[in-house]
């Protein structure tokens, strides 16, 4: 009889990762790393508060200064000038003390509730001064002053949503009256411009200084 031995193979089995075991993440780790969760989920949820009572103040100062000289020009594209720079002057300035208040408080503009009021407060800007130079060009000049009141009321409405709550119905208002300028007649402009862009600045701007801190 013939027998036949059978020799097992010997099979090696390695780990599929191969290596040290994973050293226990610090407990200051886990710490820090909730400490940081919170802080953005506060920043989330907080109300934006920088918007500037006293930088509003100014803003309607130097928008009745405009309205004056704006009376006193003979030809259209010197008034248009005249308001165009009155804008990149109150945009200087509204960001100016804006970031003057958020340091104040501690508030990062690039980040949370500050970020989103930002996001939907400049796109109906941008799109207001797009818009002047096709309604210039087009004869349209008594439908600009309405529609500048108009898209920044929607920015500042927007905006509010993130903000305290006088900061919406500001925007509310000015959008009332953007929207009964569209329809007043050009002689009307400029003091309709005194009283939006002049008058309820520095009414809102006092409020909310009042309020909220300068």
């Amino acid at each position: 009889m013939i027998k036949i031995a059978y020799t097992p193979c010997m099979a090696t089995v390695r780990p599929i990762r191969e290596g040290p075991p994973d050293e226990p993440v610090p407990i200051h780790e886990h710490a820090l790393a909730n400490l940081r969760f919170i802080r953005r989920t506060m920043e989330e949820a907080t109300a934006f508060t920088a918007v500037p009572g006293w930088g509003g103040v100014a803003m309607g100062v130097t928008a009745l200064a405009a309205s004056v000289l704006a009376l006193l020009q003979t030809t259209s594209i010197n008034w248009l000038a005249v308001w165009l720079f009155e804008g990149l002057v109150a945009v200087l300035i509204g960001g100016l003390t804006m970031r003057a208040k958020a340091r104040r408080g501690g508030t990062d503009l690039l980040t949370g509730s500050a970020r989103k009021f930002l996001l939907c407060f400049a796109p109906p800007l941008i799109a207001a001064a797009f818009l002047t130079i096709p309604l210039y060009n087009a004869g349209l000049l008594s439908v600009i002053p309405g529609m500048w009141l108009l898209l920044y009321g929607v920015g500042v409405t927007t905006g509010g949503a993130f903000s305290v709550p006088i900061v919406p119905v500001m925007g509310f208002v000015f959008m009332a009256e953007g929207a009964a300028a569209l329809f007043a007649p050009m002689s009307w402009s400029d003091p309709l411009l005194a009283a939006g862009f002049g008058g309820l600045h520095i009414v809102f701007g006092c409020i909310i200084a009042r309020r909220y801190g300068g």
